[in-house]
């Protein structure tokens, strides 16, 4: 931001995300201290189903009279009578100010009193505006807070099969995705990710499975209780062979386990973590032994959230054991806070970390915490939530930061498809100037 910015209008408001709960949408319209023209930036936050337990705290009414308790009300009137005051006609130079009085106004280390829905909402709201204010595509601004070129479009992840918490079947791995990461364009990989996820249709249709789909777009089907983990992996496998693709060339496959959903929470902190898997009791060794089976039969290439958010123990040695093989993301583990991050850099708990705005609550924080990821050799994902919106801020800080992946769903839903045209429209704006990430962002991986 080279010049200073007023904020002249706050603006909150209770909209719908894509599951239909209420969420927050903030405009904010700002103008250089130097001229009368407005310029609006507007923002709405997104919710997760499935959430760490340290995530920063999404602010609901529990009013069972409407929405079925999930309204937001207090939110929006957080943004209105208590952050509005504070920065209306008060001029910031950057964004970090802005995001330092919102935290200072919250006082809590979760954002537990104004909720971070009202703080992330008003936060990503200033950015744009602060963008429009300069001339700038909001990627653009935010690559100059990050200090990177802002020219890579990221490798998509995208969840084609899901489980878990996500789908009513016998998978406890949440997601499954393909990754489209040996291609030399973003819209090429795109292409490819699209048509495996048609022709994965087409397979589980001539099996006569459920072709529905959830949360992000993938399907759910169940595939029995016999292997049904290698047997979803094994029909990935198939649809990008049969779209025309190479499993493990130009397609690889990712898992997000988000296991904290099926393991034990035990009172005593000395007791070990067990895993209900396959209908077995697990340790973390076992369930190591089982993903390292998988990457070796398999391409799989990332596994986020493989162990429990409360199995640092575990989570070491699985990085001992698998992290030059394969990507070991932290999203549970983490919540894109700088301190858990800390934690997992000094014990080499992970080498990956999923990026979501709304589990921290400020634009600047959670670049801090990519910025800190970048500095310590880990890779960082830029993620959706699975309540999620038409907004598409976080194409713009894929973009932005040069992290080089992201996810945000499948092939179909226009709150998930809403972010690749918008990672198109940048790939066409920058030109030749444009990078795919590719298959470099897995570099040091051994084959």
């Amino acid at each position: 931001m080279s010049q200073m910015v007023k904020v002249k209008q706050v603006v909150a408001r209770e909209v719908l995300d894509s599951r239909g709960f209420p969420t927050v949408e903030v405009e904010i319209s700002v103008q250089h201290s130097d001229s009368q023209e407005l310029f609006l930036g507007r923002a709405i936050v997104p919710s997760g189903a499935s959430t760490g337990e340290f995530e920063a705290l999404e602010l609901r009414d529990g009013d069972n009279s409407r929405f079925l308790g999930k309204g937001v009300l207090k939110a929006v009137q957080h943004v209105q009578e208590k952050i509005a005051p504070a920065i209306v006609d008060r001029e910031f130079a950057r964004q970090s100010l802005l995001d330092d009085l919102l935290i200072e106004l919250d006082g809590t280390s979760n954002k537990g009193n104004l909720g971070a829905n009202a703080i992330l909402g008003v936060s990503l709201a200033f950015a744009r505006a602060a963008s429009q204010a300069e001339g700038l595509s909001t990627f653009e601004s935010i690559s100059q807070l990050f200090e990177s070129t802002g020219v890579t479009l990221p490798v998509p992840l995208m969840n084609i099969i899901n489980g878990g918490a996500h789908a009513d079947n016998s998978l406890a791995i949440q997601e499954f995705m393909i990754v489209p990461a040996g291609f030399d364009r973003f819209k090429d990989a795109l292409q490819a990710g699209v048509e495996v996820f048609h022709q994965l249709r087409v397979l589980l249709k001539n099996e006569g499975a459920v072709t529905a789909v959830g949360d992000e777009g993938g399907f759910a089907p169940d595939f029995g209780n016999e292997d049904p983990h290698e047997r979803a992996i094994e029909m990935i496998q198939k649809a990008i062979t049969s779209a025309g693709y190479k499993p493990g060339k130009q397609i690889f496959i990712a898992l997000d386990a988000a296991s904290s959903e099926f393991a034990s929470h035990p009172e005593n902190p000395d007791d070990p973590i067990l895993y209900r898997f396959e209908g077995k009791e697990r340790t973390a060794e076992e369930m190591i032994d089982v993903y390292e089976n998988w990457i070796r039969n398999y391409p799989i290439i990332s596994i986020e959230d493989g162990l429990s958010e409360h199995d640092w123990k575990g989570w070491t040695l699985m990085n001992d054991r698998l992290g030059k093989k394969c990507q070991l993301v932290g999203d549970d583990l983490f919540v894109t806070n700088i301190e858990f991050l800390k934690k997992g850099i000094e014990l080499r708990a992970a080498n990956s970390i999923l990026i979501k705005l709304n589990q921290i609550g400020t634009l600047t924080e959670t670049l801090e915490t990519m910025r800190m990821a970048a500095q310590n050799g880990f890779s960082a994902i830029t993620s959706h939530r699975s309540g999620e919106t038409e907004d598409v801020f976080i194409a713009e800080l894929a973009v932005g930061t040069d992290c080089g992946q992201i996810k945000t769903g499948s092939a179909c839903r226009t709150d998930r498809i809403a972010k690749y045209n918008q990672l198109l429209r940048i790939e066409e704006l920058l030109g030749s100037r444009a990078r795919f990430a590719g298959k470099s962002t897995f570099r040091g991986l051994e084959s």
